[in-house]
């Protein structure tokens, strides 16, 4: 894991925060791709490559990182690195469904060390005109390199697609991208009945690493703020780009 400490995976484990109150729409499910226990629509990654500037000025290929965050994904995120050479493609995000939020920052940690750009769209892959969703599907999981275009028109960014973009050196987002932060609340994958105590204290646990890593993005607390609230009345706030500004979740503009 190189200097990446163990540490910061720990609460991807049996219990974790999740997105909690509210989700975007997504693509139809997904088949496991891990190993046992390993749920559907978990995220995978995968090389695209494009026009000229497709991603920004002198930049025509990209990661695609694309489904839900789950409790195995850092390990798929450290593969499609791994497989790089040392090229620092900047990283696209399309995140959807339930994520586990611990790995998600994980993520953005990983997205750091490697010194990484981050934005957010969905990738369109040339090969998937026309083909169902499982055979397409098959053609990402071999990580690419695959044509493509980057579709930003519809751009969606939630809590995970946040703490995921905020491990980037540059972060941006596309005009138009909807920001909507919820909330969060404790999942045990194997034993989902928490008891009110555990949760409250795991609960204060995680809010302090979450603080912990925001800092560590130099990112502003407040955000953080908004989200608890989020969790204490189960409702979504939408974020205007002139908070992703102030709250230093973007350092620049649009692709």
């Amino acid at each position: 894991m190189g200097a990446i400490s163990v540490r910061h995976f720990v609460f991807g484990g049996l219990t974790s925060l999740i997105v909690a109150g509210f989700s975007h729409a997504q693509t139809p499910q997904r088949p496991p791709i891990g190993g046992f226990g390993s749920p559907p629509d978990a995220m995978i990654f995968y090389v695209a490559h494009g026009a000229p500037g497709s991603c920004g000025q002198g930049c025509s290929d990209w990661i695609a990182a694309e489904g839900a965050v789950q409790f195995d994904t850092f390990k798929r995120l450290f593969a499609i690195l791994d497989r790089q050479a040392g090229r620092k493609l900047p990283v696209v995000i399309h995140a959807w469904g339930e994520s586990n939020l611990n790995v998600a920052a994980s993520l953005g940690r990983i997205l750091r060390d490697h010194r990484l750009d981050t934005t957010a769209g969905t990738t369109e892959v040339a090969a998937c005109d026309g083909k169902p969703d499982a055979e397409c599907f098959a053609l990402k999981r071999q990580g690419g390199p695959l044509d493509a275009k980057l579709n930003v028109s519809n751009a969606h960014c939630g809590l995970a697609c946040v703490l995921m973009l905020v491990g980037g050196v540059h972060r941006s987002l596309p005009p138009g991208t909807k920001m909507i932060l919820s909330g969060m609340t404790i999942h045990n994958r194997l034993a989902p009945n928490v008891s009110e105590e555990r949760r409250e204290g795991l609960t204060a646990r995680f809010d302090e690493q979450f603080r912990i890593y925001l800092r560590d993005m130099d990112v502003e607390q407040e955000l953080l703020d908004i989200v608890d609230r989020n969790s204490e009345s189960g409702r979504a706030t939408e974020m205007p780009p002139s908070e992703w500004l102030r709250l230093r979740i973007v350092t620049e503009g649009s692709l």
